[in-house]
């Protein structure tokens, strides 16, 4: 069920993709997909009372295996969220370069300002 979610939330940032014609809400689309990749990479890794992915003295390695969370997707996370940064802040800073260009944020208006 919550995957489903996932899908939707991936799905609205898609849809803001491909039908919006300002940049700024393209981008926001784009952030929106972003986030729901995040959400449903940290979901593949949950485990339901699962324990933290750290490893002491005396604890049987088989059990441990078992009951802990998978450490691996939270840190793709992690690595995700500082590359989503960087390249939103890269998409923010075209779109502004290309307002004070065109005067618009609409990719309808500079493709026929281009001509």
């Amino acid at each position: 069920m919550i995957y489903a979610l996932c899908l939707i939330l991936f799905l609205i940032g898609l849809y803001g993709v491909l039908v919006k014609k300002n940049i700024i809400k393209i981008v926001i689309g784009l952030i929106i997909m972003d986030y729901a990749i995040n959400l449903f990479l940290l979901l593949v890794g949950y485990k339901k009372n699962g324990i933290p992915p750290i490893i002491s003295k005396g604890d049987d390695i088989a059990e441990f295996a078992r009951n802990s969370v998978d450490p691996l997707p939270q840190a793709l996370v992690l690595t995700s969220i500082v590359i989503g940064l960087g390249v939103i802040a890269l998409m923010v800073a075209i779109a502004i370069r290309l307002y004070e260009r065109n005067g618009t944020f609409d990719i309808t208006k500079m493709r026929r300002l281009k001509g």
